[in-house]
């Protein structure tokens, strides 16, 4: 099985705003970086659509190593809550429903085709690929901006 990296940001100006993605995957040396954006959003729906869209990207079953830099992200997924929302018919711990219910049921299909490591990085730091990611995202949000 192929062993990708992915890095992935999101971002929003307002939030609810103009929201921007980006993924960078890397397979042995080689990058490929996608990016989007959307009109009306929240940076948290930008940090999940930029990790869905790095593993839809994929065109075969592959094992991820996936860098965020967000804690929404990463967090819900290595301390189980994600995997507890699905159990608890998509109810927080509180019995609220979950936010982003949509997008948090793309992720979790996906993470059962492609074995994902998620990995939290610090936003806005010296991690390479992270700060590239952002840039791309803004870049998407002042595009999207400037169409409108």
């Amino acid at each position: 099985m192929k062993e990708i990296e992915i890095y992935t940001d999101g971002a929003c100006s307002g939030n609810p705003g103009v929201g921007g993605w980006a993924a960078i995957l890397i397979y042995r040396g080689k990058e490929k970086e996608i990016s989007g954006s959307e009109l009306e959003t929240t940076n948290n729906r930008m940090e999940l659509k930029a990790v869905i869209m790095g593993l839809t990207a994929l065109k075969e079953k592959c094992s991820v190593k996936l860098y965020s830099d967000s804690a929404y992200v990463v967090n819900s997924i290595n301390n189980g809550w994600l995997f507890s929302w699905a159990l608890n018919n998509w109810k927080t711990a509180g019995k609220d429903p979950v936010a982003n219910r949509d997008l948090w049921e793309q992720l979790l299909e996906l993470t059962k085709k492609h074995p994902t490591t998620f990995i939290k990085v610090k936003g806005h730091s010296d991690n390479e690929y992270n700060n590239r990611c952002d840039k791309l995202a803004v870049s998407e949000i002042k595009k999207l901006k400037s169409d409108i």
